[in-house]
């Protein structure tokens, strides 16, 4: 009795009337299952900072067993791919220039003779910094790598720097060793960073879609009229609107979540109702998002297009892809009002840290503040254009 007084007869018929048009448009239906599944996989499997397979190029003035050991070092290691050893470091230079090679390596002719005799030597390595983090990155490995072949050919000296004999002069220090211990992700995976992330993303994105596509069609289709004519209350009206495009894209939600946890493996250590609570007011965002611009465009092909306006801003500052901590300064505040920023957060630190209520409820407080304001002003948009 008390769920017939408060969801009527009329609401049921609209939200009836609703599924059933959803159901009718087959590119809605896809758009709802398809894209964020094959988006959540295809992102999440291709977007990793890490880089491998870098093209070498290799000018070995020295042409000895050591520095071939050396070379031999760097093109194992898994990061890089020997392309050519070059005659000269002109020859190298040019095919850097032009993009042939990623990164080359110029071993001196004194290379074996300095080595043998105890002396520091040092090789040359040319990055082609077009590309900044890549060039960066093959520079943390090179001096990797280059660590790793000093320890394997001097391990004597090695083991005499660190231990102290009996009887040997109190002055002489050992060395400090760096012990890293990784919390959470002891895999060092950044795909579960990026996952828990692009997951935010693409419940605003694919609410903000639905919602706009198919309240502009039903306007385009005259039905809008027809619905006013109906003794259904305004208020019915909205809800219809509104509640089958967050069921459906909840479902959605569950089948994401469950290729997070099976095929990328992230574990789900904290809270299922926290991340479920986060999930839903993340998609009224995203609903109330499209709601809002179906009220100011007057086709689908406009509402699309706005909307894609709109989300590859939430997305780049939202830190779902790239810490929030690497913005400029002057954009770092501004997170406060994404809600994918919250989201992520939320679900990051469930997730993968096991975090609870009591250490996740300002962002949850935030994200229902954003979704409530959102919602109220797509409403009265809505409610505007039926008066």
């Amino acid at each position: 009795m008390w769920l017939g007084r408060l969801v009527s007869y009329r609401l049921r018929a609209l939200v009836q009337k609703e599924l059933h048009q959803i159901r009718r448009d087959r590119r809605i239906m896809m758009s709802l299952v398809l894209p964020p599944l094959l988006q959540l996989v295809l992102f999440g499997s291709v977007m990793n900072p890490a880089v491998g397979n870098l093209n070498l190029g290799i000018v070995d003035d020295s042409r000895s067993p050591e520095s071939r050991d050396l070379v031999a070092a760097l093109s194992e290691s898994g990061s890089f791919k020997l392309r050519s050893i070059y005659p000269s470091v002109d020859r190298l230079g040019a095919d850097i220039s032009q993009g042939a090679i990623d990164a080359g390596v110029v071993i001196p002719y004194d290379f074996a003779r300095d080595l043998v005799r105890g002396r520091p030597t040092t090789i040359q390595v040319l990055l082609n910094a077009m590309n900044a983090n890549t060039a960066a990155i093959s520079q943390g490995y090179v001096q990797g790598i280059i660590q790793s072949y000093n320890q394997a050919i001097q391990p004597a000296a090695v083991s005499a720097s660190i231990q102290q004999m009996p009887g040997s002069p109190p002055n002489r220090r050992g060395l400090a060793r760096l012990s890293p211990t990784l919390f959470y992700n002891p895999g060092g995976l950044t795909a579960w960073f990026i996952v828990t992330g692009l997951f935010g993303t693409l419940l605003i994105m694919n609410g903000a879609i639905t919602a706009s596509t198919t309240m502009v069609k039903e306007r385009e289709a005259g039905t809008l009229e027809q619905l006013l004519m109906t003794p259904a209350k305004i208020s019915e009206i909205i809800v219809a609107k509104l509640a089958p495009p967050f069921f459906l894209l909840s479902i959605t939600g569950l089948v994401a979540i469950t290729v997070i946890r099976v095929y990328f493996e992230v574990p789900f250590r904290g809270s299922v109702v926290v991340v479920a609570l986060s999930a839903a007011l993340c998609l009224l965002c995203g609903i109330g998002i499209g709601t809002a611009v179906a009220t100011v465009t007057k086709s689908a092909q406009q509402a699309q297009l706005a909307t894609f306006f709109i989300t590859p801003p939430l997305m780049s500052l939202s830190g779902a892809m790239m810490p929030a901590e690497a913005m400029p300064g002057w954009l770092r505040p501004w997170t406060v009002f994404n809600p994918v920023f919250h989201f992520a957060t939320i679900t990051r630190a469930s997730m993968i840290r096991g975090s609870g209520f009591l250490d996740l409820w300002p962002h949850l407080l935030a994200l229902l503040a954003i979704a409530l304001a959102l919602i109220s002003v797509s409403v009265w948009r809505f409610r505007q254009q039926l008066s």
